[in-house]
C-alpha cells in the first residue's frame, strides 16, 4: 500500500523482530511528525504477529503523507543488516532510523530538519527521555551536546541511533557492519572522522525503553563491545582500552541512577 504521488522529505526506517506490543507507538508517532514520510518498514522473520501489526497500521494510517514500504524478509539477518536494507529502499534526501520499541515526540523531525537546513550538516540526534519496557516515561533524561566532535564521540556515543536523521547520501556512504559490536556508533565514528561534527538537539525528542539484558545494558559486555568498537575504526589497542574505561564508568554512573528512579517510581 502506498501513495504514489508523495514526494517524501524523510525516509523513516523501523526494522522490527517479535515488536508487537511496542511497534503500533513507534509508528504512531512517525505518522504525528507532520512531515511527508517514506515509511519502510522491515520485518526481520518474526515469529509473534509483527506483519500482523504493520498491515493494521496502514489500513489505520492513510495519510497523504505517508508512504509505505514493508519488507519481510525469511531469515533474521540482525539489526545493521535491516537497517542498511532500508537505506537502500529509501528514496527520500534524508533518512530517520527509530528501534520498533521507541517513539518520537511530535515535531521532531521538523526541528531537526531546520537545524540541518541552517547548519548545513549532515547528522543530527537528540535528547532522549528514558521509559520503562511497558512504555512509562521515567523522567530521566540523557541530555545531547549542540555539536558533537569525532573526540566526543571517542568517549562515549552521545548519538543515540533511534535520534538521528541524516542525509541520505552520507547514510548510503557509510552503511553499518559488525552487528557484534556497537554497529551504529562505529558507523558515527567513520561519519564524523570524515564530516567532523554532528549537531544535537538539547530536548528529549526520543522517549527510549529501558530492557535489562538488553545490549547497553550489561556495562562490561557493552565495554567489551566498546573497545571492539574502536578497535573497528583503527583505535590503538591502548587508547582504545583508555577511552572504554572511561566509557564503562560514565554508563554505570547513568544506569545506576536509571535503575533507581525505577524503583522509586
Amino acid at each position: 500500500m502506498s501513495h504514489q504521488n508523495i514526494h517524501p522529505i524523510v525516509s523513516v526506517i523501523i526494522p522490527a523482530y517479535n515488536s508487537e506490543k511496542t511497534l503500533e507507538e513507534a509508528i504512531a508517532s512517525v505518522v504525528l511528525q507532520d512531515v511527508a514520510v517514506e515509511l519502510i518498514l522491515i520485518d526481520n522473520a518474526s515469529t509473534d504477529h509483527t506483519a500482523d501489526v504493520m498491515l493494521y497500521c496502514q489500513c489505520k494510517w492513510k495519510s497523504p503523507q505517508i508512504s509505505w514500504k514493508v519488507i519481510h524478509c525469511t531469515k533474521n539477518f540482525g539489526a545493521a543488516a535491516a537497517r542498511n536494507l532500508g537505506v537502500e529502499e529509501a528514496t527520500a534526501p534524508y533518512i530517520a532510523f527509530l528501534d520498533s520499541d521507541d517513539w518520537w515526540a511530535e515535531g521532531k523531525l521538523k526541528q531537526q530538519l531546520k537545524l540541518l537546513h541552517e547548519t548545513r550538516g549532515i547528522i543530527c540526534s537528540t535528547a532522549r527521555e528514558f521509559a520503562t519496557p511497558e512504555g512509562k516515561l521515567t523522567g530521566h533524561i540523557v541530555p545531547v551536546k549542540q555539536v558533537i566532535t569525532y573526540r566526543d564521540l571517542l568517549h562515549d556515543n552521545a548519538i543515540n541511533c533511534s535520534s538521528v536523521l541524516i542525509t541520505a547520501d552520507v547514510a548510503k556512504e557509510f552503511p553499518m557492519k559488525y552487528d557484534a559490536y556497537h554497529e551504529d556508533y562505529i558507523t558515527w565514528l567513520r561519519i564524523l572522522k570524515k564530516y567532523k561534527v554532528a549537531y544535537g538537539i538539547n530536548e528529549p525528542l526520543l522517549k527510549y525503553r529501558y530492557w535489562t539484558g538488553s545490549k547497553s545494558s550489561n556495562k562490561w559486555k557493552s565495554m567489551k563491545k566498546h573497545y571492539c568498537s574502536l578497535r573497528c575504526v583503527g583505535i590503538h589497542p591502548l587508547k582504545a582500552l583508555w577511552y572504554s574505561g572511561f566509557y564503562v564508568m560514565k554508563g554505570i554512573h547513568k544506569y545506576w541512577r536509571i535503575r533507581r528512579r525505577y524503583h522509586d517510581s
